[in-house]
């Protein structure tokens, strides 16, 4: 087995990123059966790894809703222009108490895919590279994960196409604002837009909850609202 190749840490202000080696050619990690299923709903699964903040174990340290992503490879276009767009709007993250963690293979300390493995991070393509003489580079994935640790969100792009930071950030309002109210958002939505009035609630529960001129009824199973300002995040 060759030698981990040491690379040189990526910081970006504002994003927790990890970092380590990565060995020109990674051991198998296992038969792919064994692989979990991160549906939604379900917990994430832990782990421990070097970071630019030191050693963390990740659900000791999450408090707060995370957003983790991997991107394939540091300075590359693609992810430079990622991080940089993420890096831009973590004061937006960091208002509504959400915290950023960065991954990729060349700055963790993930020598046997472990953690890629565990967080389903790589392609069926790249995923053949495994325990030869290659790379197995992570895809672009998102995941939104809750205090509790519940996978809210799953996004995964091609390693060519770069993500919607915004879009991220918004996924996160109608998360928060979604548990914080009871409510649903509909395709498009962006804070200070109405909101939908799940299927759960009666009309007549939703007048008493929201005031009995402030629920617009447009089909007995689409009905919306408009939240205080307050309220919308």
């Amino acid at each position: 087995m060759r030698r981990a190749v040491a690379r040189p840490l990526f910081k970006v202000p504002g994003i927790r990123q990890f970092s380590s080696t990565l060995p020109r050619k990674i051991m198998d990690p296992g038969p792919v059966e064994f692989q979990p299923r991160l549906r939604l709903g379900t917990k994430a699964p832990n782990f421990t790894a070097e970071t630019t903040h030191g050693k963390i174990d990740f659900h000791e340290k999450q408090v707060h809703r995370v957003v983790l992503f991997s991107h394939p490879a540091d300075f590359t276009p693609v992810c430079t222009t990622e991080l940089g767009a993420f890096a831009k709007l973590a004061p937006e993250f960091a208002k509504r108490n959400v915290k950023l963690i960065a991954e990729s293979f060349p700055i963790i300390a993930d020598e046997k895919c472990e953690i890629a493995w565990l967080y389903d991070m790589v392609d069926a393509q790249n995923s053949m590279n495994i325990g030869q003489e290659g790379t197995a580079f992570t895809v672009r994935t998102v995941f939104i994960i809750d205090p509790e640790k519940k996978i809210k969100l799953t996004m995964s792009y091609p390693a060519s196409t770069g993500r919607n930071s915004a879009e991220v950030l918004r996924v996160v309002d109608s998360l928060q604002m979604g548990d914080k109210n009871g409510v649903t958002t509909p395709i498009d939505w962006q804070v200070g837009q109405d909101v939908i009035v799940p299927p759960t609630v009666t009309t007549e529960d939703a007048k008493v909850k929201f005031g009995e001129e402030n629920v617009r009824v447009v089909k007995p199973y689409l009905r919306f609202t408009t939240l205080n300002k307050e309220d919308a995040i």
